[in-house]
């Protein structure tokens, strides 16, 4: 157990996990906490994350810091993923065991998983099968820095542990239509489709002003504006997302994922993530979600419903889907003592809010 004084570093403590697990820390009285921002560190550099490391001596770390995208991102920058996801874990855990750090927390994703694993999919199917093509490179990084971690222990005796979340949606989301996160995404796209639908430009401009689409901004004209949201399937009588809606995905409140997080990080240890006496240990990562799922065309539904959008819901099949169905079995996480509690609608429901304050807030400082 880490004391209250703790010297926590959290690596991408303004990201949507890392700034919710810097939230948790301080409710629970760790008040040691260390940050540094993009601009301030960049975690590409290992000169500058050596220097960082000789100056703060953390004792404890949580490496919530991550390059991420959607779909559409994946698919594009290949290179970006598996290269600076790599680096980052490189630099980061390398400066850890380099500085006797006690104990490091990593984050993954449930995507190092097989495109056809048996589901619900338990830590031990890793590696039994070719990973979904869409995000391949970003799930080799992530798979690469959890056998860091577990090779890490097994030479040195560390105390490193991987948690793979499932998707996560909640507060500080990405909300970018380019290369944000299924749920943000589709929240933006049919609050967008619903302003135009009602005629509110006032509305579409705050937003678009708050964040520009592709150099577009509430400045340009209704045409001009028109014109770039159609790009991203957003129109006044309907919207268009990718795929078929036919997957199934489960999601998982982002402050809910920090606190299984801390709760990780406080309680558990390297010996309790696998069974004594194992000849080879191995997947010694645990799975962090709900055990429940949903079609991504039930969720633009709730979505749909919640925002209150009356335009159609259309679905381009020429797009990819991704995996088919990515459900995890949490009964690890579980049996080391931490449980999920808000359910999908209620998610729902917090994040449009959010998103709708941010846009209020926003505006008046504007």
């Amino acid at each position: 157990m880490l004391s209250k004084s703790t010297k926590i570093y959290v690596a991408g403590h303004h990201g949507l996990v890392g700034s919710a697990i810097w939230n948790n820390l301080k409710q629970r009285g760790y008040d040691n906490l260390v940050g540094r921002s993009h601009k301030e560190l960049d975690l590409l550099d290992p000169v500058a994350v050596r220097a960082f490391f000789d100056a703060e001596q953390p004792e404890a770390v949580v490496l919530a810091a991550a390059h991420v995208g959607g779909i559409m991102a994946n698919l594009q920058y290949r290179a970006d993923f598996i290269y600076q996801n790599l680096q980052i874990q490189q630099n980061v855990i390398g400066e850890s065991f380099r500085h006797g750090v006690k104990k490091l927390l990593f984050l993954g994703s449930t995507c190092i998983y097989p495109r056809e694993a048996t589901q619900p999919m338990r830590e031990d199917v890793l590696l039994t099968s070719p990973l979904e093509y869409t995000n391949e490179p970003y799930a080799i990084a992530k798979i690469a820095g959890l056998k860091m971690c577990e090779s890490f222990n097994l030479q040195y005796g560390t105390n490193y542990i991987a948690v793979m979340p499932t998707n996560l949606y909640g507060p500080n989301d990405n909300f970018h239509l380019e290369n944000s996160h299924v749920l943000p995404a589709m929240i933006r796209k049919i609050y967008l489709a619903k302003c135009l639908n009602e005629g509110n430009w006032e509305a579409v401009r705050k937003d678009i002003d708050l964040r520009p689409v592709e150099g577009v901004n509430g400045s340009n004209t209704e045409a001009e504006i028109l014109e770039k949201l159609a790009r991203f399937g957003i129109a006044p009588d309907a919207v268009t997302l990718w795929g078929t809606g036919k997957p199934l995905r489960e999601f998982l409140w982002s402050e809910e994922m920090a606190d299984a997080s801390v709760h990780v990080l406080l309680n558990v240890d390297f010996k309790d993530t696998y069974k004594e006496g194992e000849r080879e240990i191995r997947n010694c990562h645990i799975n962090v979600g709900t055990g429940k799922e949903l079609s991504i065309r039930e969720l633009a539904e709730k979505i749909v419903k919640e925002i209150g959008f009356k335009g159609e819901l259309r679905w381009d099949a020429s797009k990819p889907d991704g995996t088919l169905r990515k459900l995890t079995d949490v009964t690890k996480l579980h049996e080391l003592g931490w449980h999920h509690k808000i359910e999908i609608d209620e998610g729902i429901h917090r994040l449009y809010e959010w998103y709708l304050k941010g846009i209020c807030i926003n505006h008046q400082t504007i």
